[in-house]
C-alpha cells in the first residue's frame, strides 16, 4: 500500500479545523474579536491550499473530455447536490414549521440567492466543490488548445536533443488569471454561481502541478532553502502590506499584487518545507486531513441546527462562550463519528469506484 502524504494530510487537517472554528466563530459574534483577526490575517490562504494541493498531485487533465468531465463530476457535484439538499432540508424545515415567520432567518431569505450563489441555505460551504468541479473542467479545456505560437529555435542556440521549437502555450496567460479574479471583484461579482473565484482557483492549480516539477528537479536541500526563503519573504510583506483574501465570497483587502505573491509564497513554502523534512503523523490533525472531504460536508448542517434551534427559542449565539464551546466539541465528535459511515457511500463522499 502506498504510503500516506503525512505533509499534505497535516496542511489539509489545519486547513480543516481553521475552517470549521471560522464558521463556529462567525455564528457565535467573536469573529471581529482581538483573539481571533491575527489568526484569519495570518491563515487567509489556507482555502486556497486544497486547489494547489489539486494541481500538485494531479497526473493528468488531457484524454477524453467526456470522460474526464463526468469523472469529475461525480467526484464533486453528486456531493455537492446532496450535501446541499441535506442542507436546505434541515434549513427549510426551521423555516416552515418552527420560526415565526418575522423572524430574521425568515426574513433574509431571497429566490435569487439560488442562481446568483453557489451556496445553499443550510450550508454554504458546498460553494467550494461547485468551484473546484469548474476549475478542473477549465483546466482540462485549457490542455486541449493547441500552442498558440510556435518560434523555431536557430540550430547554433539548440542544446543536444533539445528541442527545435518553442511553443508557447496558453498556459502562460494563466499567469494573469488571479487578477481577473481581483478585477470581476472590484465589479461587484457579476457571476453567478461563485463563478468569480475560479479564476484564481485555476492559477492556484497550476501553481501546485508547476511546484511540484520544480521541487523533483532541485531536490531537497535546495527545496529547503528555497522553501524557507519564501516563507520569510512572506512574513515581511504581510507584516509590510497586510491584506487578506477571502475565496469563498471572492473579496480582496489589500494590495492585489502583494496577496497573489504571498499566497503564491505561503503554499509553496510551507508545502515544500514540509515535504522536504519528511513531517511525522500527528494522529487528530492528519486523521482529519485524511478525511477533509467528511469534515468539510458535513460540519456546517451542525451549525445550522444548532442556530436554529436557538434562533426558534429566541435566543443568540452571539457573545456565548457556552454555545461557542458546545458547537466545538459536538461538531468535531459527530464528524469524527461520522467518517466510516459516510465515506462507504458514494453519492456522500464522492467515492466512486473506478471502472476496470
Amino acid at each position: 500500500m502506498k504510503e500516506r502524504n503525512n505533509a499534505f494530510d497535516l496542511l489539509c487537517g489545519i486547513c480543516i479545523i481553521r475552517m470549521i472554528m471560522l464558521h463556529i466563530t462567525g455564528a457565535c459574534g467573536f469573529a471581529n474579536e482581538s483573539w481571533w483577526t491575527p489568526i484569519m490575517d495570518w491563515s487567509y490562504y489556507f482555502m486556497s491550499f486544497f486547489f494547489f494541493k489539486a494541481g500538485y498531485f494531479n497526473k493528468t487533465i488531457s484524454g477524453s473530455s467526456k470522460e474526464f468531465i463526468g469523472k469529475k463530476a461525480k467526484q464533486l457535484l453528486v456531493p455537492y447536490f446532496v450535501w446541499g439538499l441535506i442542507g436546505n432540508a434541515i434549513f427549510y424545515f426551521f423555516v416552515f414549521f418552527v420560526l415565526d415567520p418575522k423572524n430574521t432567518v425568515c426574513k433574509s431569505l431571497t429566490i435569487e440567492h439560488t442562481w446568483e450563489s453557489s451556496m445553499f441555505y443550510g450550508n454554504p460551504p458546498t460553494w467550494f466543490l461547485f468551484s473546484f468541479f469548474i476549475a478542473y473542467v477549465v483546466a482540462h479545456l485549457i490542455s486541449k488548445v493547441p500552442p498558440l505560437l510556435r518560434i523555431p529555435i536557430p540550430e547554433s542556440m539548440r542544446w543536444h536533443h533539445h528541442k527545435t521549437v518553442i511553443n508557447i502555450k496558453l498556459h502562460w496567460m494563466i499567469l494573469a488569471f488571479p487578477f481577473i479574479s481581483w478585477w470581476l471583484w472590484k465589479e461587484g461579482n457579476p457571476l453567478w454561481m461563485s463563478l468569480n473565484n475560479v479564476f484564481i482557483g485555476i492559477y492556484l492549480f497550476y501553481l501546485g502541478r508547476l511546484w511540484h516539477f520544480l521541487m523533483e528537479k532541485m531536490g531537497t536541500s535546495v527545496t529547503v532553502i528555497l522553501s524557507v526563503l519564501m516563507l520569510a519573504v512572506f512574513v515581511v510583506l504581510n507584516i509590510h502590506f497586510g491584506g487578506k483574501y477571502t475565496m469563498s465570497e471572492n473579496r480582496w483587502e489589500g494590495h492585489a499584487f502583494a496577496l497573489v505573491v504571498n499566497i503564491t509564497l505561503s503554499l509553496c513554502g510551507l508545502s515544500g518545507l514540509l515535504l522536504s523534512i519528511r513531517t511525522p503523523r500527528i494522529p487528530v490533525i492528519n486523521f482529519i486531513g485524511q478525511h477533509s472531504m467528511v469534515f468539510f460536508v458535513a460540519h456546517y448542517p451542525i451549525i445550522q441546527f444548532y442556530k436554529l434551534v436557538r434562533s426558534a427559542n429566541v435566543k443568540s449565539l452571539k457573545d456565548n462562550w457556552d454555545d461557542f464551546t458546545i458547537l466545538t466539541v459536538v461538531i468535531f465528535i459527530i464528524c469524527f463519528l461520522l467518517v466510516p459511515y459516510v465515506e462507504k457511500i458514494p453519492w456522500l463522499s464522492g467515492r466512486f469506484k473506478k471502472k476496470d
